[in-house]
């Protein structure tokens, strides 16, 4: 395994990269994403240890997502039986992915932790607990303040875990290294993430407005009147929603590139081509 030093604008040619295989395998793919967030989802409903469950869940989904992205990558559609195999074959890795889930979990709900001090927790348990927004508590500067502090402290831990669970399922590197390499690899080609993550902002916001556009048509040609409002509204909610679940689908099949592009397997080195270098399939 050797780290690669990418060219900034690399992070455009992996958005451009993930939505293409994407739009390979639609359903799969987004069907692979809901069934990831469902089990989150229901990881988090059950009591006392929920939350931190679900947080742990997170890197094994991502490795999910980078699976079946790599099985579209290689013109194979990904199914459950396809990431059911792939969970078999790397039994012997399970410790260290439970490791990382772990690690992600602790280290989230430090963040949250930090930003309690802030606010006096408002911010935690909205995260955490859901519920609704009020304007006091939206124009409150200590819950601003702890949002940014949040958002701010989650973007290295994010750095820390973005190639982990892929380095530990096909390189084979323990959990604490690859914390290590994700962090070297993420900061030694921060140009090009910098331009992926501008690109991804800029097809998020594109997408929203499509989205909205398109609602607006809809209700046009439809005649909803005043009295039709709730209706509109959960039609317009919908149409969002769904917009923003494929969207971030979209996103989570580009994962996969970044990782192939900022790492090389061993057979590179054997002179093999750029796409041999791929992820593979199937577990080393």
């Amino acid at each position: 395994m050797k780290l690669n030093i990418v060219p900034a604008r690399t992070g455009a040619t992996w958005v451009r990269q993930g939505i293409r295989t994407f739009w390979r395998q639609p359903l799969a793919l987004s069907g692979t994403f809901f069934l990831c967030m469902a089990a989150v989802s229901v990881a988090a409903m059950l009591p006392l240890l929920g939350t931190a469950l679900a947080l742990g869940l997170l890197p094994m989904a991502t490795l999910l997502m980078m699976v079946a992205s790599a099985q579209a990558m290689h013109g194979k559609a990904p199914t459950i039986a396809l990431l059911a195999q792939t969970l078999r074959h790397g039994q012997e890795r399970a410790p260290s992915m439970a490791a990382l889930g772990l690690c992600y979990a602790a280290g989230f709900l430090l963040i949250v932790g930090v930003s309690a001090l802030i606010d006096g927790g408002d911010f935690a348990r909205l995260y955490l607990e859901g519920g609704r927004i009020t304007p006091e508590l939206a124009g409150s500067a200590r819950f601003q303040a702890a949002m940014w502090c949040t958002m701010l402290l989650s973007l290295p831990l994010s750095l820390l875990f973005w190639h982990a669970p892929a380095l530990v399922h096909w390189h084979h590197v323990p959990a604490i290294k690859s914390l290590f390499f994700s962090l070297v690899a993420c900061m030694r080609n921060m140009g090009a993430f910098t331009v992926y993550g501008l690109v991804w902002f800029g097809v998020f916001l594109g997408g929203g407005l499509l989205a909205s556009l398109v609602t607006a048509l809809v209700i046009v040609l439809l005649g909803m009147g005043a009295g039709d409002s709730q209706a509109a509204i959960a039609f317009g909610g919908a149409v969002m929603l769904g917009t923003a679940l494929v969207m971030a689908a979209m996103f989570f099949t580009s994962v996969v590139f970044t990782f192939r592009d900022c790492f090389q397997p061993p057979e590179k080195a054997a002179g093999t081509t750029h796409d041999d270098a791929a992820p593979p399939c199937e577990p080393r």
